[in-house]
């Protein structure tokens, strides 16, 4: 079992930046593939960004390609999302994933969820 606990959400105006973080627990952290999925209210969730075991292979949504960077920290179990250039768009619960590679978690195939953190845009 690999336990997920997100943080770093919170209300920023648009045009602002946030990162957003997400502790690993249980399961050898570097095992995994990770990613970033969000879900805002009434809609379905969507991929956000993955980044490979090792972090040398990336995949961004278009929606968020040239404004988010997906990183990781092996040493310290965790996975970050930093996001530039918000916008009120990008308003939803962030929710961290863990997966055999990235471009599975890309496809939706995620082994672990967590419960996610929320992030407001306002204009």
């Amino acid at each position: 079992q690999v336990q997920l606990v997100e943080s770093g959400g919170e209300l920023v105006q648009a045009g602002g930046s946030l990162r957003l973080s997400c502790a690993a627990s249980g399961r050898a952290f570097s095992n995994y593939a990770m990613g970033w999925f969000r879900q805002a209210p009434g809609k379905e969730r969507e991929f956000v960004a993955a980044v490979s075991v090792g972090g040398a292979f990336t995949y961004y949504a278009d929606s968020v390609k040239g404004r988010f960077t997906i990183s990781r920290d092996n040493a310290k179990n965790t996975v970050y999302l930093h996001m530039n250039s918000l916008k009120p768009e990008d308003t939803a619960v962030y929710h961290c994933a863990a997966g055999g590679r990235a471009r599975d978690i890309r496809d939706g195939q995620s082994d672990y969820w967590g419960q996610g953190t929320q992030v407001s845009v306002s204009s």
